[in-house]
């Protein structure tokens, strides 16, 4: 299988002092990878940097194929409806192989929410929303932080669900978590501990 996502000593600075410490992995097709480590520990800032939105101080960062990022607050535009939301989304898509906004809605529990504003939706069916993007608009690689941020235990188990679709058709993706133990397909996962010093398993 070939490699996805690689990164070699790759290290973030603020102030002149890395978060981490230099990050060496690589993340092929049916991979999953979990970053786990305390509130403020460098894992927001890893995921932003394998998605390309911040640059390494030092090594590098290999994107072999197209990435998708959500973050710890889903990014929905709140002026717009759910439906234009995934329009939005699809637009700016390479690919074309995506659900259709009325099946993906569905698939994540806001069936019937395609014409409500996002703005009005709760914390967690926003979460659902961002969810429903990367299926409109698949890629190759999610980059997904605090996914079970804001879900009750049936918004997590979709995660888990669609995490375990996603690798099983070849997929890869990396998620971080401080407290969710995450349930992906046979349990087969790496996970990287940020906590200070980095160890890989």
């Amino acid at each position: 299988m070939r490699i996805l996502l690689e990164a070699k000593q790759a290290t973030f600075s603020r102030a002149g002092e890395a978060v981490f410490r230099p990050v060496d992995l690589g993340l092929s097709g049916g991979e999953a990878l979990v970053v786990r480590g305390a509130n403020g520990s460098g894992k927001t800032t890893l995921l932003r940097l394998l998605a390309g939105i911040l640059r390494p101080a030092s090594g590098e960062v290999t994107r072999h194929a197209p990435v998708a990022f959500l973050g710890h607050h889903a990014a929905v535009k709140g002026d717009l409806s759910c439906r234009e939301n995934l329009e939005f989304k699809r637009r700016f898509s390479a690919s074309a192989s995506g659900l259709s906004d009325s099946r993906a809605l569905a698939r994540v529990g806001l069936a019937g929410l395609g014409l409500r504003p996002a703005r009005s939706l709760s914390a967690g069916q926003k979460r659902r929303l961002g969810l429903a993007c990367l299926l409109v608009a698949p890629t190759a690689v999610w980059l997904l932080d605090e996914p079970y941020a804001s879900l009750d235990d049936e918004g997590c188990a979709l995660v888990d669900e669609l995490l375990s679709e996603h690798v099983g058709r070849d997929g890869a993706a990396v998620l971080s978590t401080h407290q969710r133990q995450p349930r992906i397909g046979d349990g087969r996962h790496r996970t990287l501990h940020i906590e200070g010093r980095e160890r890989l398993e």
